[in-house]
């Protein structure tokens, strides 16, 4: 029986998604975030990339992305929504999304922590979805949105964000708690009206 392992080399090199040159998403991988502005990450990512993004949420869940509230980020009709309605079919329809190839973006809004299996699976189905892109640039990006301070294991990089808005500028803290290839660091991300997005590194 042939035993199949994650891609071991250098990331140097690899097509990624990089919205700010200290910042950058390997594709073909599977990426975590969380902290009460998850999903702000997730809408801000979408914006720096083309093509479709594939929205998978419980379909118990009362929570639903607000089309005006991500116009300022990303085109809402760029997006198709999933629900599933049994939790055992969220991870499964990642990873068969990811497989595909068919979309450059997979979202799991999901309740609670991946298994380390269920994520290796995920890391190989984006993998072999990176395959059957027409380029290694149109590689699938897996991204797990998960509750509190999230913690899955066997994960490319870990992303915390969290508000802290002042006066009339929406502010956040964004940290890049984990990943296998660049240090922790944390930024200030700014937003006024009429300014573009700003990102300001956070002094230890």
């Amino acid at each position: 029986m042939a035993t199949h392992l994650l891609t071991r080399t250098s990331d140097i090199g690899k097509p990624a998604v990089s919205p700010h040159p200290e910042i950058r998403l390997v594709q073909a991988r599977l990426h975590e975030v969380c902290g009460p502005a998850r999903r702000t990450f997730a809408i801000w990512l979408a914006g720096q990339m083309s093509g479709t993004v594939l929205w998978i949420s419980p379909a118990w869940e009362p929570d639903r992305l607000n089309p005006e509230g991500m116009l300022p980020w990303v085109d809402p009709s760029r997006f198709l929504f999933v629900t599933p309605r049994r939790s055992e079919d969220l991870l499964w329809c990642m990873e068969e999304a990811l497989r595909s190839g068919a979309v450059p973006l997979v979202v799991g809004d999901i309740p609670g922590l991946p298994g380390l299996t269920a994520v290796r699976r995920m890391h190989l189905a984006a993998e072999t979805g990176g395959g059957l892109a027409s380029s290694p640039e149109q590689a699938p990006l897996g991204m797990v949105l998960t509750p509190g301070d999230g913690g899955a294991q066997g994960i490319e990089s870990r992303w915390h964000m969290a508000p802290m808005h002042k006066d009339r500028a929406q502010r956040w803290r964004l940290e890049r708690r984990r990943a296998r290839t660049q240090p922790q660091k944390a930024w200030t991300m700014t937003r006024e009206q009429g300014v573009q997005l700003e990102l300001t590194p956070v002094r230890a």
